[in-house]
């Protein structure tokens, strides 16, 4: 009889596990606490990125942080509050934001990027693209000489990691977007770079597990673990006890809470996200893009048009905050002038984006006992990290030699 393992969180980095999992044969059961129809997997703008190889804790930005955290418009919010857990991230954060991390964390970040790359395509050919993925490179779009200059210095990093890239003066990039007007300095195009509809993708990956005979067992909150010496041979919840022989814990911005339940500390922060979505635009973008400036990104969805952005490190239970949306809809017009989309509060969505401290995601197994494996944290890359990640708690499940290093992903790194 094959291996009964149970999967913690029905996000994208969760469900992607389940793909891998119940391909290689194991019994998926995957444990959500809402139904898998929202979520931070649902809003975002729906990238596979290469071009995102730099790890989220950089020089410079905590000294960026500090203008902008006090500011509750600004692309990176930090609501001031007494909270340890918190305190101690943003230690541990601070502590990271260096040349160091990144040229440790950058070569790790994009093998697993790379792969991933890789296995989406490959996730795609065999799922059917219902989700509308497009392969046409994403553009980094300037305003200023200084942020023109980063860029292009990030660029010439990418050159080392073999990722293309290509620049455009503001002309170029007007005729690669002949429907709309762009107001830029230029910008940098990543063609590796693909995006797809996040919801389809999920809403796609859900209905070929439950096909796959993987049990969906949803709207269910996990509330402890029975365990065996260093064995967790059982999840807890509201709905019943079930039984596991391999644990994956993956629910993205809950994770340290689950975890805690084990004993286990993970630092760990909810960045929130906002989007807002509008259908059937009449002269829209051909090519995703990124504000660089605002730190805002644009995503053509067919006829339809997402924009999201900004990053609310304010706890799980605060409320949306309508002026964040509307800086983020200021941005886009500023960029595209003549867009044709008006501010309307209704459209506002937000979610949650699992932080670790130095911007790199938590995969691998937890010494403390001997089934279970953790894979959170990965920020902003939920989707371009799914389908490696997937691919590695499966093999990690397996006890498998995988398919890249995953030592900079060590889940109790901040021990």
């Amino acid at each position: 009889m094959s291996k009964q393992v149970v999967i913690v969180g029905g996000g994208v980095i969760g469900l992607s596990s389940a793909f891998y999992l119940q391909k290689a044969g194991y019994q998926v059961t995957v444990i959500d606490k809402g139904d898998i129809t929202d979520g931070a997997s649902f809003g975002n703008a729906g990238y596979v990125s290469p071009s995102h190889f730099i790890p989220l804790a950089t020089p410079g930005i905590v000294a960026q942080g500090m203008r902008w955290m006090l500011s509750s418009t600004s692309p990176f919010y930090i609501k001031p509050r007494f909270n340890w857990d918190l305190l101690r991230w943003l230690l541990a954060f601070y502590k990271k934001a260096n040349a160091a991390n990144v040229t440790h964390g950058a070569p790790h970040l994009n093998n697993i990027l790379q792969m991933s790359r890789e296995l989406t395509v490959d996730m795609r050919d065999q799922l059917g693209n219902s989700f509308r993925m497009q392969e046409v490179g994403c553009f980094m779009l300037y305003k200023n000489a200084n942020t023109e200059k980063h860029e292009l210095e990030l660029a010439e990093e990418a050159a080392h990691f073999k990722v293309e890239t290509k620049v455009f003066s503001a002309q170029e990039v007007q005729a690669m977007e002949p429907d709309v007007e762009v107001n830029v300095r230029g910008g940098i195009l990543y063609p590796s770079d693909c995006h797809m509809h996040p919801g389809d993708f999920m809403t796609t990956l859900k209905r070929h597990l439950e096909q796959a005979g993987v049990k969906l067992q949803l709207n269910t909150a996990v509330t402890g673990f029975e365990k065996n010496g260093s064995t967790v041979t059982a999840v807890i919840t509201d709905k019943g006890k079930f039984p596991c022989e391999e644990l994956v814990l993956a629910n993205g911005s809950w994770l340290p809470l689950t975890a805690k339940l084990l004993g286990v500390d993970l630092l760990l922060q909810a960045g929130k996200g906002y989007s807002m979505t509008y259908q059937n635009v009449s002269h829209n973008l051909r090519h995703p893009s990124i504000l660089v400036d605002d730190r805002v990104a644009m995503t053509p969805m067919g006829n339809d048009l997402r924009m999201g952005g900004t990053m609310e490190i304010s706890g799980l239970d605060s409320p949306t905050l309508v002026k964040r949306a509307h800086a983020i809809f200021k941005a886009v017009k500023n960029y595209y002038p003549n867009l044709q989309v008006e501010f309307a509060q209704e459209k506002i969505w937000s979610g949650f984006r699992p932080l670790s401290p130095d911007g790199l995601p938590y995969i691998g197994r937890h010494t403390q006992y001997a089934n279970l494996t953790m894979a959170g944290g990965h920020a902003m890359l939920g989707v371009s990290l799914a389908a490696g990640t997937g691919k590695l708690v499966e093999e990690l499940v397996g006890r498998k030699t995988t398919s890249i290093d995953v030592s900079a992903f060590d889940v109790e790194r901040f021990k």
